[in-house]
């Protein structure tokens, strides 16, 4: 096997202190040191994977988002404990969730620019 590991996944954001409040306030995630690549961004640990957020250099195509949130979109999972709490949280933070339930523990939403990303517990 070529692939050994998911080391990092990048998302292109229009706005970096909006996506900020998403990965860091909603999310969880916490930043970790970037070197200066001439584009401003952001990097998060995830468990052993990195997040890597770019802001889009203006005029930039960087291509489409879902206008709704689907799991058939591509998209990013993210491992939680608890779906319950998990679902609270993002809703009392203003979210749309598309939710399955805690025994499929499943659940999709949008971050601030239309990239679709999946929370998912396990199965109970």
């Amino acid at each position: 096997m070529i692939a050994k590991r998911v080391h990092h996944v990048s998302f292109a954001v229009a706005d970096l202190e909006r996506s900020r409040h998403f990965y860091q306030n909603i999310l969880g995630l916490q930043s970790i040191p970037r070197p200066d690549l001439g584009l401003a961004g952001i990097w998060y640990r995830a468990g052993e994977a990195e997040i890597h957020l770019i802001a889009t250099p203006e005029g930039a195509d960087v291509g489409g988002h879902p206008t709704a949130i689907s799991p058939l979109a591509n998209h990013s999972a993210f491992a939680i404990d608890d779906y319950a709490k998990v679902l609270e949280h993002l809703k009392s933070s203003g979210l749309e969730v598309m939710e399955t339930s805690a025994a499929r523990g499943q659940m999709w939403v949008q971050d601030p620019d239309g990239n679709v990303i999946e929370l998912i517990a396990p199965r109970v």
